[in-house]
């Protein structure tokens, strides 16, 4: 697969944005859950291969436990990338190691339900915008409507913090801290994840405008694709389709 060139190019978001239904040029990319020792290796090793290229390290594993979900985006067998979803439980989150006053202000706010992003790794260092918005709206479903998450949170690299902050509209939650895991600093972002469908109407409404910024969101899934997608993803078909070892879901991208 060819690296994506900076920027959106010279199509709409609509030619571009993932679909659930095949288009006359797309190529077909299945969303997996990483539930198998087979699919965990595989992801691990990829996050591993981008962490090592980064400098941070190469000895990573995936977390474990029942409140953590790792998704991946393959095409003709070929993994393209890979997160993770850590929602909040007794053992808490990774970033409690260094921002636990900060989650711990959220946590202890009524109504509140924390979770985490991590382990992010695509296979090139310059991923398709269109895949980027795909697997990250994909997660932001599955987050909500499997744990009702309100509060999402990411620790990136400070050098990173402007991309989170134009692309998908996290905040920096107080100051960079060295993050001894990767031996690099560390930015925790915050999103309310209630803010996330007003972000999509509102970036897609401006679509069309060159003087409106671009973020991911307006490359997010259509509203219809969205509500289908919700209830693919928390359905009894789509639990038993990964234990026989199928995709989650299918969806197709013209841009890899």
């Amino acid at each position: 697969m060819g690296q994506a060139k900076p920027g959106f190019g010279d199509r709409l978001p609509d030619e571009q944005r993932a679909k659930l239904v095949p288009g006359i040029f797309s190529q077909a990319v299945d969303i997996e859950l990483a539930d198998t020792s087979d699919r965990r290796d595989t992801a691990c090793s990829l996050i591993n291969k981008r962490y090592a290229w980064r400098g941070y390290g190469s000895h990573h594993a995936l977390p474990s436990h029942r409140a953590s979900a790792t998704f991946t985006a393959s095409a003709q067998s070929e993994v393209l990338g890979t997160v993770t979803l850590v929602v909040d439980s007794d053992i808490g989150l990774a970033a409690d190691k260094i921002f636990a006053e900060e989650l711990d202000a959220f946590r202890h706010t009524e109504g509140r339900k924390i979770c985490e992003l991590s382990r992010l790794a695509f296979e090139t260092s310059l991923p398709s915008k269109p895949l980027l918005a795909a697997l990250f709206h994909i997660v932001f479903i599955y987050g909500y409507h499997h744990h009702r998450c309100t509060d999402l949170f990411i620790e990136v690299n400070p050098r990173h913090r402007r991309f989170y902050e134009a692309m998908l509209g996290f905040k920096p939650i107080g100051a960079p801290r060295t993050n001894e895991s990767v031996a690099a600093p560390s930015q925790l972002m915050w999103l309310e994840i209630a803010s996330i469908r007003p972000r999509i109407e509102a970036a897609m409404s401006n679509a069309t405008s060159d003087k409106a910024p671009r973020s991911l969101y307006s490359l997010f899934f259509s509203r219809d694709d969205a509500l289908e997608l919700a209830e693919e993803l928390t359905s009894d078909e789509a639990i038993q389709r990964t234990m026989d070892g199928n995709a989650l879901v299918k969806i197709y991208l013209t841009d890899l």
